[in-house]
């Protein structure tokens, strides 16, 4: 029986990932001269556990390496090398290496092998220098050294257990790992496999004869199971006679199996383990059929599975109300269960938002790495505190938050925190430190990163922005406002271009990748101290709480979170700065006033300031007031992208369908300021001034 391998593409891609991620981990944590066995143990079998599903599918480039790295790996773990920081470089630099090899077979591509090539000619300068110990250690494992050389053909009954699977292991990639070995012939045994309606998931019920040709000693077929034997019956003979030693109590005869499960006997030859290359093109119709995934706890699933319930319970309730004839009681009944009704969908709402929920350890795991990293190449010292990792937020929002956050980092290691010698000078720890929080606020997830560096300093951004042109050398500006300018396309105060930082990107598309995710960025400062970077996000960006406007005959919404207020206009505290532009003195503020039907083209809506309402809203720590003609209610809407089929509308970031059936766009507020001339540098502070040399004029 020939296996369809490519239904375990996807699977195998993201367990060798998450390997990925665990050897990384448990490489941070070791330190050279000291190392932990159960720490080396975990980032061995995770290196294994791909070496053996890279093999079985034909990823020989992945497997080869893995085998070098594997090497090193059992020598330090049996004590015959001791465990050095350039090991530990070594293996990290390995990790990327794999990472970047899979993620291009996950592509279809073929990974680009010279970063392979000359990690694994450093592994083999390491292993070279106990070269001759190595050697001795194989012979004397070995029978004789005329019988190494010898090619023997060995017969191998491994017939795991039912409970194998839930120890992490895959019988498939312990054959992979004997095809490596030699040349093989495998027999799969299929009649202990139950009716399909009997199968467990998680149970192993079939068994392999391998006939295994190759010039590997006994002990060398051993390790490939030195994982699994507790939990399988394994046995290894040599054909023809030679010799026969068991590796454990199983007969020697055809393997046995319980009488209540036992059909007719029928033993199915396997592909060939050589055959595995030849896959590529199942390799290909697996991508094609990938799909996003994720892993969720069983709780959520049962919780999911009791709303469900009560909704057929409800459900039942209401059509069972629909066959009584109509009465006081029976209009009674149904407004409650039309109640109930509604509090049971809006739990499930909540427990299928839950479901894509994510702790956000799976972002912050990955600073520890990279902050070793670039703090070893700046000749810092510096220690990462992570707080708040069990916070959960969407997993779309979580994916998008990755890469903003990494600019945010590395500007605090290359710009924010000082030299061990300056920090010295100023009196502050030699260690620096960097700290990554997370918590929720009411709706929202505030993730912030601090760092206890020199701060900004506000007159070198003041003096860069006004040789790019960005403000006006008069302008007087606050060193919040003038904060804010490090958000600015192109802008940096970097004096050297480097690979951590100073090209002047970065910042700006932080920036656009948080308000993409109706989200918000501010930085406080204080020099001498260190800066905090505060993000505010939507905990899903599936649905949103948002307000609905009506302008003219048309419905917008807005979302609830960007509100500050809303009220009617005092047309006496209106000035007009420019040939159109409107500002309310509003106690102390003055806020800007966009006319929305002007912007959105609605010729029939109210006009006159007085007799319209003005909502405040804020983003990126500017407020503006937008003319409506009335406010209708405020409910939950679902989200649903334009961009699928229209190009990108400015002003407008999706719509929902309305309980009616109307369709309602949702109002962008980053957008609406970009459109109004608002984003510009010092914008805000030009219009405080001409609004308020307008009322001293008046």
């Amino acid at each position: 029986m020939s296996i369809d391998l490519s239904q375990f593409f996807e699977v195998f891609f993201e367990e060798s990932f998450e390997g990925l991620d665990a050897m990384e981990s448990e490489l941070l944590n070791l330190t050279p001269g000291e190392a932990d066995s159960e720490t080396l143990n975990t980032i061995f079998r995770a290196a294994h556990s791909i070496k053996g599903g890279s093999g079985t599918f034909g990823f020989t480039s992945v497997s080869d390496f893995t085998h070098v790295l594997e090497t090193l790996l059992d020598q330090i773990r049996q004590g015959q090398r001791q465990l050095e920081a350039q090991h530990v470089n070594l293996l990290l630099r390995s990790v990327d290496c794999l990472r970047e090899m899979l993620q291009a077979l996950q592509s279809e591509q073929e990974p680009e092998l010279d970063t392979a090539k000359e990690l694994q000619q450093q592994f083999e300068e390491i292993l070279g220098l106990s070269e001759g110990e190595v050697a001795a250690n194989e012979n004397e494992a070995s029978v004789s050294p005329s019988q190494q050389a010898e090619t023997n053909t060995y017969q191998i009954l491994f017939k795991p257990h039912h409970h194998l699977f839930k120890t992490g292991n895959e019988p498939l990639f312990m054959l992979s790992d004997l095809g490596d070995l030699g040349s093989i012939e495998v027999e799969a045994d299929l009649s202990v496999i139950p009716e399909i309606q009997n199968l467990q998931g998680d149970e192993c019920f079939m068994s392999w004869k391998v006939f295994l040709q190759t010039e590997a000693t006994q002990e060398q077929i051993k390790e490939v199971f030195e994982w699994v034997e507790d939990d399988a019956d394994i046995d290894i003979s040599l054909c023809g006679g030679l010799f026969s030693e068991q590796e454990s109590s199983a007969p020697t005869e055809p393997l046995e199996h319980d009488d209540a499960a036992q059909q007719s006997s029928e033993n199915e030859p396997v592909a060939q383990a050589t055959q595995a290359p030849a896959s590529k093109g199942k390799a290909n119709k697996a991508k094609s059929n990938e799909s996003t995934s994720i892993r969720v706890g069983i709780d959520k699933i049962d919780s999911l599975i009791n709303m469900v319930g009560e909704l057929v319970i409800t459900q039942s309730m209401l059509s069972q109300l629909g066959e009584q004839e109509v009465t006081e009681n029976t209009l009674a009944a149904l407004q409650e269960g039309l109640a109930q009704l509604a509090h049971n969908t809006r739990d499930l709402q909540e427990n299928v938002m839950r479901i894509r929920m994510l702790p956000i350890s799976f972002v912050f795991s990955r600073f520890p790495r990279l902050v070793r990293d670039i703090s070893q190449k700046l000749g810092k010292q510096v220690e990462l505190k992570i707080l708040g990792e069990g916070t959960e937020l969407d997993k779309t929002v979580m994916e998008k938050i990755s890469d903003p956050m990494v600019h945010l980092v590395r500007n605090s290691l290359g710009h924010g925190l000082e030299t061990p010698e300056q920090r010295k000078q100023s009196g502050k720890p030699e260690i620096g430190t960097v700290t990554l929080n997370a918590f929720h606020q009411g709706g929202n997830i505030v993730i912030e990163i601090m760092d206890d560096g020199r701060g900004l300093n506000t007159e070198k951004i003041r003096e860069k922005a006004i040789a790019n042109g960005l403000i006006d050398g008069n302008e007087e500006l606050s060193d919040d406002d003038i904060n804010e300018l490090i958000f600015e396309p192109g802008f940096s105060t970097a004096d050297e271009v480097s690979d951590i930082s100073g090209r002047g990107v970065g910042m700006d598309v932080v920036r656009q990748n948080i308000s993409s995710l109706s989200g918000s960025i501010e930085v406080v400062s204080t020099p001498g101290t260190g800066s905090t970077f505060t993000i505010r996000l939507p905990l899903t960006l599936a649905i949103l709480d948002g307000q609905l406007v009506r302008i003219a005959e048309h419905t917008y919404i807005v979302p609830l979170i960007t509100i500050v207020e809303s009220l009617q206009i005092d047309t006496n505290k209106v000035s007009r700065v420019g040939k159109s532009l409107e500002v309310l003195r509003l106690r102390d503020e003055y806020i800007p006033i966009l006319r929305l039907y002007q912007l959105f083209n609605h010729h029939d809506a109210i006009t006159e300031l007085d007799k319209a309402l003005l909502v405040v809203v804020e983003c990126d720590n500017q407020k503006v007031g937008l003319l409506v003609d009335d406010l209708l209610a405020q409910q939950q809407v679902v989200i649903k992208s334009l961009e699928a089929n229209y190009q990108k509308v400015d002003g407008v970031s999706g719509a929902t369908i309305l309980g009616d059936g109307r369709v309602s766009l949702i109002v962008d507020i980053a957008g609406l300021t970009k459109m109004a001339g608002l984003k510009k540098p010092g914008a805000q502070e030009a219009l405080i001034d001409a609004a308020a040399l307008h009322e001293e004029q008046v």
